[in-house]
């Protein structure tokens, strides 16, 4: 298979990605680092069945929303896709790898869904109908394609600043904490790495500390009250096939590749990290 590049769920592209059936998937794609955060699931994976809306919900137990199936009679009452959700529904497309990885993110990080649909909701309301602003667009950037990263080395900062690409990928970073990936959180990049050697892009928030939870915590108090998230260029990409271990080939050709590791662009720059939030860090 031809590697592609792409930045995941970015909402600009004029071909829209189509996931393999579930049937043609290699189970084995699952052991990827990218989906560790959903191995309590794997059976909801690799089942050779869809899950229906009903059991999805039954077993996933949000608390105070819903997965409702997406069809006709849904669609009906008029409501945003964010505004039904405020409501307490998540209107969830039947045999759909998206929102099949969508409800698994809600169940595995609730606190961070709940606070990107209360300021997507916030300016829904703000804005005329039909137009968004630059928040709406970061926002949808990191629910569709986005990853925590935490750090605890400015010189780790420093390379990803300049896109220093081998400097912030020389593995002793990796393999020792100064540099971790917290959570994918981006059910977009979920779905396209259902394709093995993709090259995909994250759209990153980056918080000061060594804890994966309370990292997660303070992006969701962040974008809660509205000190994240505010600007698409507040997001900070990164090429997720580049991380030690993530990609089949890892030599100085491929870090090499300039369409993929991209240069940083004239004039661009990146928000300090956010703080975990405790007081030892």
């Amino acid at each position: 298979m031809t590697a592609t590049t792409t930045a995941a769920g970015d909402g600009g592209g004029s071909r829209r990605f189509v996931p393999p059936p579930r049937a043609a998937v290699d189970l084995q794609v699952f052991e990827h680092p990218l989906f560790a955060g959903l191995q309590d699931f794997r059976d909801l994976l690799d089942d050779a069945a869809w899950p229906s809306i009903a059991a999805l919900d039954a077993r996933l137990a949000f608390p105070g929303k819903r997965l409702v199936e997406q069809d006709a009679a849904l669609l009906a009452d008029g409501l945003h896709y964010e505004a039904r959700i405020a409501q307490g529904h998540i209107a969830t497309r039947a045999g759909n790898w998206h929102d099949l990885f969508n409800a698994l993110v809600w169940a595995c990080h609730p606190q961070l869904k709940q606070a990107l649909n209360a300021q997507q909701c916030l300016h829904i309301d703000a804005m005329p109908p039909g137009q968004r602003n630059r928040a709406q667009a970061a926002l949808t950037q990191f629910d569709e394609t986005g990853v925590i990263v935490r750090v605890r080395d400015e010189a780790v900062l420093a390379a990803w600043d300049e896109h220093a690409w081998p400097t912030l990928f020389e593995p002793t970073r990796w393999r020792s904490g100064a540099v971790a990936i917290a959570t994918v959180f981006g059910h977009a990049l979920m779905e396209q790495a259902l394709l093995p050697g993709r090259l995909l892009v994250g759209k990153c928030v980056v918080v000061q500390g060594d804890d994966d939870d309370a990292c997660s915590a303070e992006v969701a108090a962040a974008i809660r009250e509205g000190r994240a998230l505010t600007d698409p260029l507040q997001l900070r990409p990164l090429p997720l096939a580049g991380i030690p271990g993530w990609h089949e080939r890892q030599d100085a050709a491929f870090y090499a590749n300039a369409d993929y590791f991209r240069p940083l662009r004239a004039g661009r720059q990146y928000p300090p990290p956010l703080p975990d939030g405790r007081v030892d860090c």
